[in-house]
């Protein structure tokens, strides 16, 4: 009779999650304690953590953005027009935009805060000193109408994550782009160009929300009135 090259026959996990049980109970622990035993468990049996490689996203050509842009200007509906320019100039995901209050935005220092982010942190996000009149405008009319929301329907609710990818696939149809272009393609493309123009990483990463980076996290508070200066001083080559 050959050897059995094929795996051993194994209990079924939730039997011996039951069996693992009985042992653990009396040490009565917790999400860290238990997290913290498989850890040691995995190097006991030698199992390595299966990691699958990321795909790098795609980030449009500034040909593209120029192309979108206009297709969305050509359109003359204001409103749209401030939303894809806020996304643009911020790099806020598409569920903090559509969170955004009025009281928000700081005309004056030209940066909207983000409350309750990915992650659950608060941070605020630049935008050019050229794009305040635009913002103020569309402002003053929200606030004539009632809204609470920056962007909100006519029926006085905040738009939708769906509702804002709707309109950004219908002006990508428009443009005959190749691409889809989704909220978070513009929010690579910003953190890219910033990239292209020098920012670094350390003065990115307080406005981007990025919190994996944890070597930048300790630059996270202090480096903020940098990063918007940084920020400012390349703005104004931005592609819209």
């Amino acid at each position: 009779m050959g050897e059995d090259s094929g795996p051993a026959q194994r209990t079924p996990a939730r039997r011996k999650a039951r069996q693992l049980a009985r042992h653990l109970r009396g040490e009565r622990p917790d999400y860290a304690y238990l997290k913290e035993v498989f850890r040691h468990l995995r190097n006991e049996l030698g199992v390595e953590v299966a990691t699958t490689a990321k795909k790098l996203p795609y980030v449009p050509a500034e040909a593209e953005i120029r192309r979108y842009y206009q297709t969305v200007w050509t359109a003359r509906r204001s409103g749209d027009i401030v939303l894809i320019k806020t996304l643009l100039y911020t790099g806020v995901r598409v569920a903090e935009l559509v969170a955004i209050r009025l009281t928000d935005a700081d005309l004056d220092a030209c940066r909207i805060r983000i409350t309750n982010g990915k992650g659950g942190k608060d941070r605020y996000v630049p935008f050019p000193a050229s794009f305040r009149e635009t913002l103020a405008l569309h402002i003053a009319a929200a606030r004539a109408n009632g809204a609470v929301f920056l962007f909100e329907s006519s029926w006085k609710k905040p738009y939708s994550t769906r509702g804002v990818r709707a309109m950004l696939a219908r002006y990508a149809r428009k443009a005959g782009l190749a691409h889809n272009m989704p909220p978070h393609r513009l929010r690579h493309f910003l953190f890219t160009w910033l990239k292209t123009q020098g920012i670094d990483d350390a003065l990115i990463q307080p406005y981007s929300g990025h919190c994996s980076r944890t070597s930048l996290e300790i630059y996270s508070r202090l480096a903020l009135p940098d990063a918007q200066a940084s920020y400012n001083g390349v703005i104004g080559q931005f592609p819209v």
